[in-house]
C-alpha cells in the first residue's frame, strides 16, 4: 500500500494537484513508508495506466478536446484521454460544459469558433456537490470557475484546446489554440444528458463509471467498510473526497485525508478495510 507525494501546478485559471501520475517527468515519488523515494515506475510493472487529480478552478478552464487512442497513436505517439469528475465542492452558480446540445458539422464548429460562439452548442450544467461526469475522449467540455473536483482519467496529458476567452498565458502571451486538431477529434453526436444519475447508498460501493479503461464507484461510509481485491485487476486506488479514514491491508496501515490517494497492489494487498474516522468519510475506488 503505497500514498505519494502530489505533483502541484499552477495555470493560468487555478490548480491542480496530480496525487497519482506516470506521466514522463511526471512520475509521482512514494511519500512514506519503506518504498519512500521511490517512483510509480519503480514499484508498477510497465505503464501504469490511470492519472488521478484535484482540480480546483479559480477561473473557467478553456473549451477542449482530447483525442481518442487510435488519434493521439498516430499524432503523439500517445494513448488518448477518456476522464471522469466527481464534483467535490462548488461555489453558488458554478458550471461546466460537456458535450453538444444540438448537431453540429465539422464545419460549422470551425465557424462558431472563429466567431467566438462555440459555448452556444455546449451543453451547460449548473453543479454541485456529488454531481458526476463521464467524458470519453472526443467529447468537448469545459470546467467553469468555482469547481473543485477529482478526476480520474488515462495516463495521458494530451489535450486539444479549441476556445479559450482570449486571455493571456502566465507567459503573458496567447495561449495555443488547436482548432484544426479538434475538428478531427471531435465526437459529434448528441445526448439527451451527459450527467452520471447514480442512487446514493451508504456503506456500499456504488457504481459511477465503467468503461475500458476504469472502474470507479463511491463509497459513503460511516462504519467500517471491508474490500476484496480479487476482483481489481493488477491495483485498486482509494481516492479520499471527504473526512479521513484509515486504510488496513495485511499489517500495513495508513491515513489517508481528503486530496489525497492510496494505491495497492493486489499482487501485495487481497484485501482491505476502510474506516471512517469522522462521522463519514467519501472515497472513491478506481481500477482498470
Amino acid at each position: 500500500m503505497y500514498k505519494f507525494a502530489p505533483i502541484l501546478k499552477t495555470l493560468v485559471w487555478g490548480t491542480e494537484s496530480w496525487v497519482l501520475s506516470a506521466v514522463p517527468g511526471n512520475e509521482s515519488v512514494v511519500a512514506e513508508g519503506p518504498a519512500k523515494g521511490k517512483k510509480i515506475t519503480d514499484i508498477f510493472p510497465g505503464q501504469f495506466p490511470l492519472l488521478i487529480k484535484f482540480i480546483d478552478a479559480h477561473d473557467n478552464l478553456s473549451i477542449q478536446v482530447h483525442p481518442d487512442d487510435e488519434l493521439a497513436r498516430v499524432r503523439h505517439n500517445s494513448k488518448g484521454k477518456t476522464e471522469m469528475w466527481y464534483i467535490i465542492g462548488a461555489r453558488e452558480g458554478a458550471y461546466l460544459y460537456s458535450g453538444l446540445n444540438r448537431s453540429i458539422t465539422p464545419q460549422e464548429f470551425e465557424e462558431l469558433v472563429s466567431k467566438d460562439e462555440i459555448c452556444s452548442v455546449l451543453s451547460r450544467y449548473d453543479v454541485a456537490a456529488g454531481d458526476v461526469f463521464f467524458l470519453p475522449a472526443g467529447r468537448i467540455h469545459a470546467i467553469g470557475a468555482g469547481c473543485y473536483l477529482a478526476e480520474i482519467q488515462q495516463t495521458s496529458d494530451v489535450t486539444y484546446r479549441i476556445w479559450d476567452y482570449g486571455r493571456m498565458g502566465l507567459d503573458g502571451k496567447p495561449r495555443q489554440l488547436h482548432v484544426e486538431e479538434s475538428k478531427q477529434a471531435i465526437d459529434y453526436s448528441v445526448l439527451p444528458s451527459y450527467r452520471t444519475e447514480y442512487e446514493h447508498r451508504s456503506n456500499e460501493a456504488v457504481e459511477l463509471a465503467d468503461c475500458p479503461y476504469f472502474k470507479t464507484e463511491l463509497l459513503e461510509l460511516d462504519k467500517p467498510f471491508c474490500a476484496d481485491l480479487s476482483a481489481s485487476g493488477a491495483f485498486q486506488v482509494i481516492i479520499a473526497l471527504e473526512g479521513r479514514s484509515r486504510l488496513r491491508s495485511g499489517d500495513c496501515e495508513m491515513e489517508l485525508v481528503p486530496g489525497e490517494c492510496a494505491l495497492l497492489l493486489t499482487s501485495e494487498d487481497k484485501a482491505l478495510e476502510i474506516t471512517p474516522l469522522d462521522t463519514e468519510s467519501k472515497l472513491l475506488t478506481t481500477h482498470c
